[in-house]
């Protein structure tokens, strides 16, 4: 019996846009209300354990209850065991909101970040569903970039609350300190490092939304690790860190919120009201008031300048219909903000919705790209297996596509996993590769410097399909 995927309260799995391994992320569509969502599905086994299934629940439960503007919502899930005579995929589905606008931080340029402007919008959004979610008696625990989103409007959402725990009962007040030891280490506060002593909550938090305001203004994480193992860490505590780059880039009014939120002792640390406090915080920024198509060029204003637009939305007429205008469409995914940031492609199989900015056109057929890739990550020590055809789900129906597994370690050492996808397109007189470079885990800057590494080795570039508009931008 062929397995397939079940509705999920109505809504039907069309296109995969993310994971893999043991979940994978589905956007699914309600024909009859016109509504779309996302629906991640984490598969069940014979061997998935009670532990596991209890982490499960407890994530849906918690993720449930928080209703907020940046907050990504859960809808509603369903449930297949493996041992159902039924001839659904066995797993988990849970239906979220779409956040269409992908990863926040797959729009940033490695090294270089966004501008402080930018910056506040968006971590004023998150210390704000931060708020909320601290406020319900929840504390997040996993901060870092991946776990940022956005949608159609280009609004952050905080997502993956795998790893949360409740710490206070909203009802009296009363919290209680943490010892579990969890989260990615370039994100995670000294305090978690140490000996077993019990840890404050929120302050945890803190630190990690400090470790992200750094990620987007400089495009990287300040240290690997907060222990004296890191040279980075070491030299942030002897404060030799302030006369380099980036932190000598930065102002010195968010120099001091940095600092405040990243101070080692949890008990000098910035609460959140000390946050909404500061002086950087509470400043007027106008960004909102430009619209949606000025905030993503905004937001992509790196990406012209490392000349990565002109890979990623080549001028080869494929953002325009047979009748010379632009894609548009009318999904509710579709909007000014997605598509100034060009989420949607052009390939054999029609307009497809690719929610990542890590892809390249090439003038050569996918059979003839596939070693030329493979040679390229072989020398960036990338490991990879096999390329496998398979079918995939788009607006015209299903298409041929090579799909490559790869993985590595990145310069933080935190492990990657992600896929390669080779896809045939035609447009007008132009044909070749459409290549598509999708990350499920791992760091999305260093995803896209991945990318980058890839797209410029001695085998690949040559072959790659460039906007002028974007390469001296």
């Amino acid at each position: 019996m062929k397995l397939r995927y079940p509705k999920v309260h109505g809504f039907q799995l069309v296109q995969q846009i993310g994971g893999g391994g043991f979940s994978t992320v589905f956007r699914a569509v309600h024909i009859e209300d016109h509504r779309v969502a996302a629906c991640k599905v984490v598969a069940l086994t014979t061997e998935t354990t009670p532990t596991e299934r209890k982490n499960l629940s407890k994530e849906m439960r918690v993720h449930t209850a928080l209703k907020h503007r940046n907050v990504l919502e859960f809808f509603n899930a369903v449930q297949v065991e493996p041992d159902q005579d039924l001839p659904y995929h066995p797993g988990i589905y849970m239906l979220l909101e779409l956040a269409a606008g992908g990863d926040l931080f797959d729009k940033i340029a490695p090294d270089i970040g966004i501008s402080e402007e930018l910056a506040h919008y968006y971590f004023t959004q998150m210390m704000a569903g931060l708020d909320y979610i601290h406020g319900e008696g929840v504390c997040h625990r996993d901060l870092k970039p991946e776990n940022l989103l956005l949608d159609a409007a280009g609004t952050l959402k905080i997502s993956d609350f795998g790893l949360c725990t409740v710490y206070k009962l909203k009802e009296t007040g009363k919290t209680r300190l943490l010892t579990e030891r969890c989260g990615s280490l370039p994100y995670m506060a000294p305090e978690m490092k140490g000996n077993n002593d019990p840890y404050e909550a929120v302050s945890i938090d803190m630190w990690g939304a400090g470790v992200i305001l750094f990620a987007m203004l400089a495009g990287n994480t300040p240290w690997d690790e907060p222990t004296r193992r890191s040279y980075e860490f070491s030299r942030y505590l002897s404060g030799h860190c302030f006369d380099e780059d980036p932190w000598n880039r930065f102002s010195n009014s968010v120099l001091s919120l940095l600092t405040g939120m990243l101070a080692v002792d949890s008990s000098r640390r910035m609460t959140p009201a000390e946050i909404r406090g500061h002086p950087w915080m509470i400043r007027y920024v106008d960004i909102a008031s430009r619209g949606l198509s000025s905030l993503a060029s905004s937001l992509t204003e790196s990406l012209r300048q490392t000349g990565d637009l002109a890979i990623a939305s080549p001028d080869i007429a494929l953002y325009v219909d047979g009748d010379g205008d632009q894609i548009m469409g009318t999904a509710s995914h579709n909007t000014q903000f997605t598509q100034t940031l060009m989420l949607f492609s052009q390939t054999q199989g029609g307009t497809r919705y690719t929610p990542h900015l890590t892809r390249f056109y090439a003038k050569l057929g996918p059979h003839i790209m596939l070693p030329l890739i493979e040679e390229a990550l072989t020398n960036l020590g990338v490991k990879w297996k096999s390329a496998v055809e398979v079918d995939v789900v788009q607006s015209s129906g299903v298409t041929k596509v090579l799909r490559m597994r790869i993985g590595g370690y990145d310069k933080r050492k935190l492990l990657y996993k992600g896929w390669v996808e080779l896809e045939h397109f035609s447009r007008g007189e132009t044909e070749g590769t459409y290549c598509l470079m999708q990350r499920d885990q791992g760091n999305p800057i260093s995803w896209r410097q991945l990318w980058r590494d890839v797209c410029q080795s001695s085998t690949v570039w040559p072959h790659i399909y460039k906007n002028p508009r974007y390469e001296d931008a």
